[in-house]
């Protein structure tokens, strides 16, 4: 599963790009610059998510994880034993005409045209049950983003932060771990998931 960026992030990189404008101006409109900058983020609150971290301990993303797994394993083996059935008889119908058991040339051109049918019956089966996974993946997705929004949402109601930020990999190069809110946030998801199963469809 790729990794989702759910929240605004790059406010460091705005900031060093608002402090760089005018680099080849003055020294007093660098002053200038810096301490207008300095003042429009004072008291600005910033909490930030390790995402890896959430991905791993959502109950919810273990839940679909297996889910989709499962799925994906279906899929699999559904397609992989109309496989071997159509090899099957493609080795049968070899086989007949090897043999001479085909009197006429329309039983070799009928023979033909049902190997095509069931290889054509294949494909669409293959994309047909791709393009469902793919529809259930962006669904779980789209719910599993939902939740966490709304979560956010009620949990920025007393914490009340500028902005909370997603970090996955090295896309923050710095941060300090006392604004990582990542436990609260996974605590309060599982707790959510468990008292309201009828909002992520679980019955």
């Amino acid at each position: 599963m790729k990794k989702m960026n759910y929240f605004a992030a790059g406010l460091a990189a705005f900031a060093f790009v608002l402090s760089m404008t005018n680099c080849g101006n003055s020294a007093t409109e660098e002053n200038d610059l810096t301490q207008a900058t300095d003042s429009q983020f004072v008291g600005l609150k910033i909490a930030y998510v390790e995402i890896d971290t959430l991905m791993s301990q959502y109950n919810f993303c273990k839940d679909y994880t297996i889910l989709m797994n499962k799925k994906g394993e279906n899929i699999r083996a559904t397609l992989a034993s109309k496989e071997r059935a159509l090899q099957a008889n493609a080795a049968e119908l070899q086989k007949k005409y090897e043999s001479n058991q085909f009197t006429t040339k329309e039983q070799v051109e009928q023979a033909q045209m049902s190997l095509a049918k069931q290889q054509q019956d294949l494909q669409m089966l293959n994309e047909r049950l791709m393009n469902d996974f793919a529809e259930e993946q962006a669904k779980y997705n789209n719910e599993m983003r939902d939740s966490i929004q709304a979560f956010l949402r009620e949990y920025n109601k007393t914490k009340k932060f500028d902005y909370i930020i997603s970090k996955a990999g090295d896309n923050i190069l710095m941060a300090n771990s006392k604004y990582d809110i990542t436990n609260e946030v996974v605590s309060g998801l599982n707790k959510r998931y468990k008292q309201n199963p009828e909002i992520f469809g679980k019955k």
